[in-house]
């Protein structure tokens, strides 16, 4: 399949991706459509960055348009659940996107704004209804959202959903859908509890994936760096320096880490800004519609707030600190090399977290190369395996060389090359 022409998409969707520019299908895509335009369920294992927004939206709008039925009060016609603010205002913009030239409602409702406009939308009636869990389960119980009329149930990102703690809601919730609905159900990586979930919510499902659960995106330059933890801060404001570096997505563990880091970049001349949780949401907004201008080169952002970010030309991504959960590599990286686009992934390891790579290295069955031309490189950094390999290794000779990664000492290798491509990347 080349075309979007060839995916039996009304001429209204086709029209609204002409005018985006967008041609070409992703592969998930390509799996997803048919299926979900036939009304079948649908499980799918797709990364951020491989077009699963798209995939589900645009069968959506079509089921939607060949039904113009007006939504009832507080009775939205479909449903969508993403486990951030900045994904659930992603996706209903997508919507609106594609759904330019239907007659289609969509809002989007989720904490950390004000609920009035939210109560409002939902009062005068909406087809698609984008919600986070738990902004959602507050207007169920003042009344203000019944799900009974509900066509299409989507989740998205189940395994995020998983991580912050909202599965019980999604139960709670799903339990006042109609037992006659169509489901689709995305996750980027399926631990059993995500399995688990999707037997209890879709019926007879079409199994798709775009990319192997849990792996990285193959097109992304991945790169480690080892350095005392001390020497951070300037070592990325030395990165910085290089333009071809030129829209960067810097990733910390803690919110006050990401404050910290933005208030030294901006200290250095360097436009930057922070996003987290503990960010007003306009805060959080603002930075977002900086970063995706161009006004701010680098945006500094937690695991959680930055799941829902889906900025196009994203160059690089800098893990300032490694995460202590394997997966949250995947999807860290995965912000740039997006919709078949190439990218770069630059990694910080100091003492500390050298067990953490160790644990991304056997999670992604792949060691990181090691860029060691830089100033503050530490070759007793880089030898070291970290305290559960070293223990692993005692009594064996090569039980430390196992552990080391190939060093890449090549000068001149922060930028590399970044191409674009023009798919539909949300």
């Amino acid at each position: 399949m080349s075309e979007f022409s060839g995916l039996n998409l009304a001429q209204p969707i086709l029209r609204a991706l002409k005018d985006e520019g967008y041609t070409t299908p992703t592969p998930i895509q390509v799996k997803s459509i048919p299926s979900l335009l036939l009304g079948r369920d649908l499980l799918g294992v797709a990364q951020t960055g491989t077009g699963k927004t798209a995939a589900f939206a645009l069968p959506l709008l079509q089921r939607l348009a060949e039904n113009t039925a007006r939504p009832n009060r507080c009775q939205p016609r479909a449903l969508i659940l993403a486990p951030t603010r900045e994904l659930a205002g992603q996706i209903a913009a997508s919507l609106r996107t594609y759904g330019q030239h239907l007659r289609l409602r969509t809002a989007a409702v989720f904490g950390g704004t004000s609920i009035r406009p939210q109560i409002q939308a939902l009062t005068q009636g909406v087809h698609v209804l984008v919600a986070t869990p738990g902004r959602l389960m507050d207007l169920m119980k003042q009344g203000h959202a019944r799900l009974d009329q509900v066509e299409v149930f989507i989740l998205d990102e189940a395994d995020r959903m998983l991580d912050m703690g909202f599965i019980p809601d999604v139960r709670k919730i799903s339990a006042a859908l109609p037992k006659r609905r169509q489901t689709a159900m995305f996750s980027a990586t399926m631990p059993p509890e995500v399995k688990t979930l999707a037997n209890g919510l879709l019926a007879d499902p079409v199994y798709v994936e775009a990319t192997p659960a849990a792996t990285t995106v193959e097109k992304v330059e991945q790169r480690v760096l080892f350095l005392p933890k001390d020497k951070k801060r300037a070592l990325l404001g030395e990165l910085l320096n290089d333009k071809g570096i030129k829209r960067v997505l810097i990733f910390t563990r803690t919110k006050h880490g990401a404050d910290r880091v933005a208030k030294d970049l901006i200290h250095r001349g360097i436009r930057c800004d922070a996003i987290h949780g503990n960010k007003a949401q306009n805060a959080r907004e603002r930075a977002l519609a900086g970063f995706r201008s161009g006004n701010i080169r680098a945006l500094v952002a937690t695991d959680i707030a930055a799941r829902g970010i889906d900025v196009d030309g994203v160059t690089h991504v800098i893990n300032f600190e490694l995460p202590n959960i394997p997966e949250s590599y995947v999807h860290r990286i995965g912000r740039t090399a997006r919709a078949g686009a190439g990218g770069i992934a630059i990694s910080f390891c100091d003492h500390e977290e050298r067990a953490y790579l160790r644990d991304i290295e056997k999670m992604i069955c792949q060691s990181v190369p090691v860029f060691a031309d830089h100033p503050y490189h530490s070759d007793e950094i880089a030898n070291d395996p970290g305290p559960a390999a070293r223990n692993r290794g005692k009594g064996s000779r090569n039980g430390q060389a196992r552990n080391r990664a190939p060093q890449n000492k090549r000068p001149n290798h922060y930028r590399g090359n970044a191409p674009r491509s023009r798919r539909p990347a949300a």
